[in-house]
């Protein structure tokens, strides 16, 4: 039986007080006040997370909720939320057919006509995860079923997520680049584990190439990562991409904190490469003194991939503080560096963020306390 480290414990936190701590920061975000809860009931047997900074409903939170949910043992709540999902968010026509709509508005109605595939990989190992924790029922909750269904349009669908000439996961279906912070080969081991046989090979050569991919895309001098990369792992830097998704994404910013958050887990459940506790250490040690505050709030400056800092601030540094926090999974048991201890020192000296821009920042916050106290885990 696989066993997992409470880092916080490690450190010299109270057992009681990580435990009290965690369910209180579950409670806030789906049953506290309106201006600090994301999590919203709907009727007798439907909910949802709201993007609060964008007033929307997107697949990644949806997703985000339901992996919360089975990992905390919230029966009642993954399933609302995977009704709504399913009502609202399923796609049954058009090439994107067996997908979900990335971005609905609050009453259910889309705003968008295609998938985000962080959100269905998510959607994926949530459902799996829930299937080995509680069985599956009828319908639409027959998890494992709707699980397969959405891996099998995945990877041989007419318009696919995985490039299937690199194993790469794309930014969306269609497109010729990635996002590194969507890399996540611990995920795609337990594809290949509780997916469909067939594909038990092809997931396992995708978790392989996700971690040779991130190797490229992570800066080896500071371990940032982009929030595009091309296939070769370099920013991604097209006018074109910038003019259509809105700015910007060749710098470390909003997406790309996941990714050592998704690298120390990765490295949390299986260890299979030494790589993964180098680079996290050395974007810790990079960020161990860039933190100031404004008004008693956290910031951070961007800062471009090679290192170079930029005079504008970042939009999300709650969730920069967890992510890095995080990455101290990237370390084996009695060997925590001085880097790591900051971070998760830091990270629980931080109160999960109030206001509009909360729902990103808190999600992260949330999966952070999950994974620090050992409550991240693989269900089989």
């Amino acid at each position: 039986m696989a066993t997992y480290r409470n880092i916080l414990a490690e450190i010299g936190y109270d057992e009681k007080e990580i435990e009290k701590r965690l369910s209180d920061m579950f409670e806030t975000m789906f049953y506290g006040p309106d201006d600090e809860r994301i999590y919203y009931q709907v009727g007798d047997d439907m909910g949802y997370f709201t993007d609060t900074g964008n007033n929307d409903v997107r697949t990644e939170g949806m997703s985000y909720g339901m992996m919360m949910c089975v990992q905390l043992d919230k029966k009642e709540e993954f399933d609302r939320i995977w009704k709504w999902v399913k009502t609202y968010m399923y796609l049954e026509s058009g090439p994107n057919a067996g997908y979900f709509c990335w971005s609905n508005n609050l009453d259910g109605s889309r705003r968008a006509d295609g998938p985000a595939p962080d959100g269905e990989e998510f959607f994926i190992m949530a459902l799996l995860f829930a299937s080995a924790r509680w069985g599956d029922g009828e319908g639409i909750f027959e998890y494992s079923k709707h699980a397969k269904e959405i891996m099998e349009k995945a990877v041989h669908g007419p318009n696919p997520m995985w490039e299937p000439s690199n194993k790469y996961i794309k930014f969306i279906c269609g497109c010729d680049w990635s996002d590194p912070s969507y890399h996540l080969p611990h995920f795609y081991e337990m594809f290949a584990e509780l997916g469909d046989e067939k594909d038990s090979e092809l997931w396992k050569e995708t978790a392989n190439a996700s971690r040779e991919y991130l190797k490229k895309a992570c800066n080896p001098d500071n371990g940032m990562s982009a929030e595009y990369a091309e296939y070769d792992g370099s920013p991604v830097r097209r006018p074109k991409i910038s003019m259509f998704f809105g700015g910007r994404h060749d710098w470390f910013y909003s997406d790309a904190y996941r990714t050592a958050a998704n690298i120390g887990l990765d490295y949390a459940w299986f260890g299979k490469d030494g790589w993964e506790v180098d680079i996290t250490r050395k974007l810790r040690e990079f960020y161990s003194d860039k933190c100031f505050y404004k008004e008693g709030e956290p910031s951070f400056h961007i800062y471009e991939t090679d290192g170079t800092k930029l005079e504008q601030e970042v939009l999300h540094p709650y969730g920069l503080i967890a992510t890095n926090a995080m990455s101290a999974l990237a370390t084996k048991e009695g060997e925590l560096d001085e880097s790591a201890i900051q971070a998760v020192k830091l990270f629980w000296e931080t109160p999960l963020r109030k206001g509009n821009r909360r729902y990103y920042d808190n999600c992260l916050q949330l999966f952070a306390m999950m994974a620090l106290s050992g409550n991240y885990r693989i269900y089989r």
